[in-house]
């Protein structure tokens, strides 16, 4: 490195006083010749000519300071931010999917701090984020009214296989609620692949009606389907007749234990972006609720590498 620090800069004064030539002081401090030249020549005292370390170290922070910086964030680098924002692509998955595809971008951190400076401008960037800037309190544990559905099997009794998260058919399963508890959407979502299947419910979270709509969602993959994990919710009650026609073993999470189907509760935020809390779900179409699936899966993921669902 050809940086002097200021421990050498004191004692190439010291040196310089000593009487020592530039020779027998670069080899001493370990420098190259033209170092050592180029540091007495550009920070002495330009009124007198000698060399103060202090002085020295001073002009020295004040060049670099002054320096121009490499600008990473470009007005290209910005534009193609703004556009992935618009895309709900969060700011991890717009540096990550960058760095995976060779693009110039900065850092998520840049990319936060840009939409925050946004938002302070009366910008609309932060929208596009998943919780808009807010923070959410983790629900607390109190006494369940919801029921006990008959015959549902722990979650303790699921095969270790589906804690890795790395074979396909392990689906999570929900629902999503509209404005007064009227209106539901299923959705569904596989532990290893984080593909994601949602249907708008005709008979709101009617446990029969769900069963059915869950099935003919589902059935194209019939196949590859393993199991499925639910909350409590009394909408899973014909959790017996969706096992017996996709094949599936059925597990139920414990009561208020959200982690458990972490990643199904994480692609429900997901879909909030676009049906926030209190819409009127008769409001939103069956076209509405295709594109929102596919949004979701054509979004690059941080756990896949970047890469998508699909």
């Amino acid at each position: 490195m050809a940086h002097l620090t200021q421990a050498q800069r004191y004692e190439i004064s010291a040196l310089k006083q000593a009487g020592k030539t530039k020779k027998e002081i670069c080899e001493i401090i370990g420098k190259d010749k033209s170092v050592i030249s180029r540091e007495l020549r550009r920070n002495c005292d330009l009124r007198s000519g000698a060399y103060n370390p202090e002085l020295a170290q001073r002009k020295y922070t004040k060049r670099m300071k002054e320096k121009p910086k490499h600008i990473r964030f470009t007005e290209e680098v910005k534009q193609k931010v703004i556009r992935e924002l618009e895309n709900d692509f969060s700011p991890e998955q717009i540096a990550g999917r960058a760095r995976l595809d060779g693009i110039a971008c900065v850092s998520h951190e840049t990319i936060y701090q840009f939409v925050w400076a946004d938002k302070k401008v009366k910008g609309d960037l932060y929208k596009h984020l998943r919780n808009r800037g807010k923070k959410y309190r983790a629900r607390g544990a109190y006494k369940s009214s919801r029921g006990i559905i008959k015959d549902r099997v722990s979650i303790a009794k699921r095969p270790k296989e589906v804690d890795e998260k790395k074979r396909i058919g392990d689906i999570e399963i929900d629902t999503i609620v509209g404005k007064g508890n009227r209106g539901a959407i299923f959705t569904a979502t596989d532990r290893a692949t984080m593909m994601e299947w949602v249907v708008k419910l005709p008979e709101g979270k009617n446990a029969l009606g769900l069963a059915n709509a869950a099935v003919r969602k589902l059935e194209p993959v019939k196949e590859i389907l393993l199991t499925m994990t639910s909350d409590n919710g009394k909408e899973f009650a014909e959790h017996k007749l969706v096992s017996k026609l996709l094949g599936v073993d059925f597990y139920f999470a414990d009561p208020y234990k959200s982690c458990q189907r972490g990643l199904n509760e994480n692609h429900n935020r997901l879909i909030r972006q676009y049906i926030p809390k209190k819409t009127d779900f008769d409001t939103v179409d069956n076209q509405r609720i295709e594109y929102i699936e596919n949004k979701l899966n054509n979004r690059p993921r941080k756990k896949l590498g970047f890469l998508t669902p699909i």
